[in-house]
């Protein structure tokens, strides 16, 4: 089965590139431009790893980790900022977040951080 990823971004190039690089390592993506999206596929496509960006308009990331941990206690979540937001990152952690990049990150380092996270489908 295959590992299903839920990227939450409000930049367009951001979702598409995690989008490319995320489907060629074999994983099923979905993505989400704001929190609204993001709940919605939450709760219908239970995905097993988000990657979600701290600094969204309307809802912000925190806000949105608060509402998914409400559909999904154990959900798996890498929080990204392009802020060096501490207390954003360590409420986030606090609320479960397994680990935090900072922006602009090195593709190789979540893509690693994936793995670890969420073991690589068998392509049998």
């Amino acid at each position: 089965m295959k590992g299903k990823i839920l990227i939450v971004d409000d930049q367009f190039g951001i979702r598409i590139l995690l989008n490319e690089v995320l489907q060629k390592e074999g994983y099923d993506t979905y993505q989400a431009a704001n929190g609204v999206q993001a709940l919605d596929i939450v709760s219908k496509h239970s995905p097993d790893l988000v990657l979600l960006d701290m600094k969204i308009p309307g809802m912000d990331g925190i806000e949105i980790l608060k509402r998914m941990r409400v559909v999904d206690q154990d959900i798996r979540v890498i929080i990204m900022t392009a802020y060096g937001e501490l207390d954003m990152i360590q409420e986030a952690k606090d609320l479960g977040a397994l680990t935090h990049f900072a922006k602009p990150f090195d593709i190789d380092d979540i893509r690693a951080a994936v793995k670890k996270y969420l073991p690589v489908p068998n392509s049998n």
